[in-house]
């Protein structure tokens, strides 16, 4: 069976974010559209799906990192912050962000809290297994010969 580690995480990201744009659970809030994702950046994001993609990319970094809580996903999502001609510093993400999203992952069921923070749960390893077996398949459909993908 094809697992997370066997798909390159743009792609995987970017299926999942399609898929969870169906679960009822996973929204974004009202603030999403005018809120910063750390004080190192200088604007908003762009892209309007951007809540998804990082509620895929969390799901994805708890699936191989895990169990991992709000403080080590802040230093994941963090950034240097330009100080000007005074040298940059490195700074941590939101935490509110990376906090929202878990609740509405385990609000959907796909992790559940453990000692330490948070894991998958069966469900959402199911959920992103099928979908990697699913990217290997049409990988293969569309190229013979990539069965290494």
């Amino acid at each position: 069976m094809t697992t997370v580690f066997d798909i390159p995480a743009n792609d995987l990201i970017a299926k999942v974010a399609d898929e969870l744009k169906n679960e009822s659970a996973i929204k974004a809030p009202e603030w999403s559209e005018y809120v910063k994702t750390g004080v190192h950046k200088q604007m908003p994001p762009e892209n309007p799906d951007w809540w998804y993609i990082r509620s895929a990319a969390v799901l994805r970094r708890i699936y191989v990192d895990g169990p991992i809580g709000v403080e080590r996903m802040r230093s994941v999502y963090g950034g240097m912050q330009d100080n000007g001609s005074k040298p940059s510093h490195f700074r941590k993400g939101s935490g509110s962000i990376a906090r929202k999203v878990m609740q509405q992952l385990e609000t959907a069921g796909f992790i559940e809290k453990v000692t330490g923070g948070r894991n998958v749960s069966a469900k959402g390893r199911k959920f992103l297994d099928n979908i990697a077996h699913s990217l290997k398949e049409d990988a293969v459909k569309v190229a013979p010969g990539l069965e290494k993908y």
